[in-house]
């Protein structure tokens, strides 16, 4: 048989989906080998992908999920501030109001030229552990972006080729840690290297005609694929509601509620309804929500359907402005990325469980329990940031699992002997919080109890949820338990700590940090 570009069948578009996910892969493990910080080495808190010209994701490799649906903002960004792009160049951006999510998350993007003319890009995104700001970690308490950490709209850091010393000095010169940024963003850029060279491998083996050809097919199976799984739900509207509780500011139920209307093979889901925007960080802007949602609707596939722009197609997401999901410039969104997103997920699962009755699971953590801190010991700078896993929602085939990340993160935690290797910190305790999963006919999985003893004063910073408002069951099931936050000074004395917290710490003093449960399933059998 004679392959043409027009060849597709299973076998081949199977070839091509591992040829341009493999990409993305390699990217990620490059980033990882060279990557100076923790929270990117060890924690993996990044995600690399491969778009093609139209800027339409065609592959990801399985990295953070609310950085690979919300990334073709920033590529789309990108694109649109340059009126044209040349071989060698490298676009850095973090900036949420033009295809970022929150500061920390620092993307690069680069094209692929084919014969002269862009036929794919490459991008990498990596959370950088400080990029300035109020606070150490870059996530404050803020009440508006400029508190946040230095804003990189979308910018040329590599030039035809040519670097932009300029522009890398002044990005780690706002950081807390400038060697540690140098390192990290070095990393990426070997990431986008790597991938340019195999996305050309690749177009130099099978041709350019026919890559390209693949590609398109790839989207064009997903979105097939995800309009089936849409057209297994029943047709109708179903809302559900949760809320978030507090912005950093004061503590106050903002509520997050959205309709899932269902017509054939097509999905809406509007959140209006939902609280207008905030004074504190826990505003999301609308790639975050986008992302939130197609990966609600991405869980309930039964077969291996490739993450891409054909997934997103099917569905429309509705976010009204000026709300908590589509704040205006210069809203604080230092949390709306981990937290705010978290909540998402829930109020749309739980709003196709009323759909779907026993295929959704009850509520995970809804939390990342996010967990920054910085000082200085010996003259020397310090900072990192970290987030907790927690328990997963049990569901209608058994146990939510334990001590695991959920949802919109996909990182591991950070292993006590890195950290107490990089940092002035002592791990005392790590483990499974016993009886935090609410119980049911299966039971949800436990949260996380881990405490922390500083050998140097430091700045903390907590942003996290889940402490008044518990993970909810389903089914029957009952609540997970809700998470607490201590400081247990060093004269034995304990201080409460709210959901969203800052304050100093000195040597001896201990953090206590224990993340909820998730949700129990089904009513127990008498």
């Amino acid at each position: 048989m004679i392959l043409t570009k027009t060849t597709v069948d299973p076998i081949s578009l199977e070839v091509f989906k591992n040829l341009f996910a493999a990409v993305a892969e390699e990217m990620g493990v490059t980033l990882q080998r060279a990557s100076f910080s923790p929270n990117i080495r060890e924690r993996l808190d990044f995600s690399c992908a491969v778009f093609d010209a139209q800027a339409r994701m065609v592959a990801q490799a399985a990295h953070i999920p609310v950085h690979l649906g919300s990334m073709p903002a920033s590529v789309e960004f990108a694109i649109r501030e340059f009126d044209s792009l040349a071989a060698g160049d490298v676009v850095i951006l973090n900036d949420p109001y033009h295809g970022g999510t929150h500061l920390p998350d620092i993307t690069m993007v680069s094209p692929v030229f084919v014969d002269g003319q862009v036929r794919f890009f490459v991008a990498s995104r990596a959370h950088h552990a400080d990029v300035g700001g109020m606070s150490p970690g870059s996530l404050p308490l803020s009440t508006e972006l400029y508190q946040e950490g230095i804003i990189i709209p979308p910018i040329k850091l590599i030039d035809a080729g040519k670097r932009n010393a300029g522009v890398l000095g002044l990005i780690t010169a706002n950081s807390r840690a400038p060697e540690e940024r140098l390192g990290d963003l070095e990393a990426q850029l070997a990431a986008q290297r790597i991938g340019e060279k195999r996305l050309l491998s690749m177009v130099a083996e099978h041709g350019e005609a026919r890559v390209s050809y693949h590609a398109a097919a790839l989207l064009d199976y997903s979105r097939r694929m995800t309009e089936a799984v849409i057209a297994a739900i029943p047709d109708g509207e179903y809302s559900f509601e949760d809320a978030m509780e507090g912005d950093g500011q004061r503590e106050f139920h903002i509520p997050i509620k959205a309709t899932v209307r269902v017509h054939g093979s097509r999905m809406t889901v509007d959140f209006t309804g939902s609280a207008p925007q905030v004074a504190g960080n826990i505003n999301a802007v609308e790639a975050i929500v986008r992302s939130a949602t197609w990966y609600c609707v991405r869980l309930l596939a039964v077969d291996d359907v490739p993450v891409n722009h054909g997934c997103f197609a099917p569905v429309t997401v509705i976010t009204p402005p000026h709300s908590l999901l589509n704040p205006d410039f210069p809203a604080a969104v230092a949390v709306g990325n981990t937290e705010t997103g978290q909540r998402v997920v829930d109020v749309v699962l739980g709003a196709l469980s009323k759909a779907l009755p026993g295929r959704i699971p009850a509520a995970s953590q809804g939390s990342m329990n996010n967990f920054t801190f910085g000082g200085n010991q010996n003259g020397h700078a310090f900072v990192y940031y970290e987030t907790i896993a927690g328990g997963h929602g049990a569901g209608e085939h058994g146990d939510g699992l334990s001590g695991r990340h959920s949802h919109m993160t996909n990182t591991r935690n950070t292993p006590i002997e890195a950290l107490e290797y990089a940092l002035p910190v002592r791990v005392l305790e790590y483990g499974l919080r016993e009886n935090s999963g609410g119980a049911g006919l299966h039971h949800g999985g436990e949260g996380i109890r881990r405490v922390y003893e500083f050998l140097a004063p430091a700045t903390i910073t907590i942003n996290s949820e889940r402490r008044i408002y518990a993970p909810y069951g389903l089914a029957g099931g009952a609540s997970g338990k809700k998470g607490e936050n201590k400081i247990v000074r060093s004269d034995g004395s304990i201080q409460n700590a709210s959901g969203k917290f800052t304050g100093s710490v000195a040597s001896g003093d201990r953090v206590v940090l224990e993340t909820p449960g998730g949700g129990g399933w089904g009513t127990i059998e008498s």
